[in-house]
């Protein structure tokens, strides 16, 4: 049973294709546009082209991103006035315009521009908190199952395909001209939103009443003990994607060449992820989210033993790289249903709480990535995947092992 299930109820759309899992895979594309495919894609390419130095792009690439570890504290507003369809439109149009600014200007590593792609960020954020609010109010599990996968499957194509083409056409477009292009993957994926079934507003008699009826529903999710294992869930070692960023760096001491890692770092490695978000739609609903989650963390955890034990030779690192890619890709999937399956049912505050939610899931991909560095300090280029190995294996086997005994615990035969 869900934490927040047997507190929380609330009036939905009727089970069934109604429902439109598939549509967030466009719904969720104008955050993966701008977070993903510029700040973390294209972004630095297009700087180092101006003549920034490396240290300042690592400096804006890293302010840019804070968007989406605080961006809890203004995705609530989407739980409010307006249906969470149509916060989403208005968000991805007012972003794609702020981007389109911030091109405009001379330069893209001038001040004026990055205010403004830090303000088409925060704004953008907007998209997954609404995106959560109405995934939490699918009724059918199924449905939340597969809107988690898609989710997840469409951010990370979008992304890849937007850091595609901001590389490709950066020599043979103008500035404006690719702030154009990134405009519009921004605002065209968001008129699915006009399609996704409409979910009524949820309101009170008075201020005192909905505050009330929020107080409760956080009360549901977060302040009872089942809350406790998810919250370790979501921000454990395991399954946080840390090793993404630093695998091209370890190419070299396994014999691979820059376009080799190019290749299997980019548009293949969008494709496995992609293919290993879609792939999480195969688990059976009756496999909970969070022992399906903690299985293919241990997956994940596996492909990086490869690297840390293994020869250190490029086939060995295809092998392994492949299967961290496929693998993390299933992982993200089913965080999605993890966090569905946390949240409960959306309510009127269904979108602040899954901003919470998310945002605790960005922590352990940021001291992930700070203790595999530290590993490779210590212990070489093998240290750097053997830490994150043996600490997503630990945590993933602790968690896995109450949600099992939980499960054993709970059914009708124990007793």
């Amino acid at each position: 049973m869900r934490p927040a299930e047997s507190a929380l109820s609330e009036r939905a759309p009727s089970l069934g294709s109604h429902e439109r899992p598939w549509l967030f895979a466009f719904l969720i594309a104008p955050d993966a546009v701008i977070s993903l495919g510029l700040v973390l894609g294209g972004l630095g390419y297009l700087l180092r082209d101006e003549g920034v130095d490396p240290a300042r792009i690592g400096s804006i690439v890293g302010m840019l991103s804070l968007s989406h570890a605080i961006y809890f504290l203004w995705g609530p507003v989407t739980d409010f006035w307006m249906r969470r369809r149509t916060w989403l439109l208005l968000a991805a149009v007012v972003s794609a315009l702020t981007v389109l600014l911030a091109f405009r200007q001379p330069r893209l590593a001038s001040s004026w521009a990055i205010a403004l792609l830090f303000l088409a960020a925060c704004i953008g954020m907007l998209v997954p908190a609404a995106c959560g609010g109405m995934m939490g109010a699918l009724r059918s599990e199924v449905n939340r199952r597969r809107a988690g996968a898609f989710y997840q499957t469409g951010s990370l194509a979008v992304s890849a395909l937007a850091t595609f083409l901001l590389v490709s056409y950066s020599k043979r477009l103008s500035l404006f001209a690719l702030g154009a292009l990134v405009a519009a993957l921004v605002a065209l994926p968001a008129l699915a939103a006009l399609a996704a079934p409409a979910q009524s507003v949820l309101s009170e008699q008075s201020a005192r009443q909905t505050a009330q009826r929020i107080w409760r529903e956080f009360k549901a999710t977060f302040l009872r003990k089942e809350a406790i294992p998810y919250t370790l869930l979501v921000t454990f070692p395991m399954c946080s994607g840390g090793m993404l960023g630093l695998l091209p760096q370890l190419a070299r001491d396994y014999g691979v060449s820059g376009a080799e890692v190019a290749w299997i770092n980019g548009v293949a490695g969008a494709l496995l992820t992609s293919l290993g978000a879609l792939a999480a739609l195969l688990i059976p609903v009756r496999v909970r989210a969070p022992i399906a989650f903690l299985v293919a963390g241990l997956a994940n955890a596996g492909s990086l033993a490869i690297l840390a034990l293994g020869a250190q030779r490029p086939a060995v690192y295809f092998a392994a790289t492949v299967l961290f890619l496929f693998t993390i890709g299933a992982c993200y999937a089913l965080f999605t249903a993890v966090a569905l399956e946390f949240l409960g049912s959306s309510g009127k505050s269904g979108s602040s709480r899954y901003a919470i939610i998310n945002s605790l899931g960005n922590l352990s991909p940021a001291y992930m990535a700070w203790a595999d560095g530290r590993g490779h300090v210590l212990w070489g280029p093998r240290g750097m995947p053997g830490t994150d190995a043996v600490l997503s294996a630990v945590g993933g086997c602790v968690l896995l092992a109450y949600f099992l005994f939980a499960r054993r615990r709970n059914s009708p035969l124990a007793a």
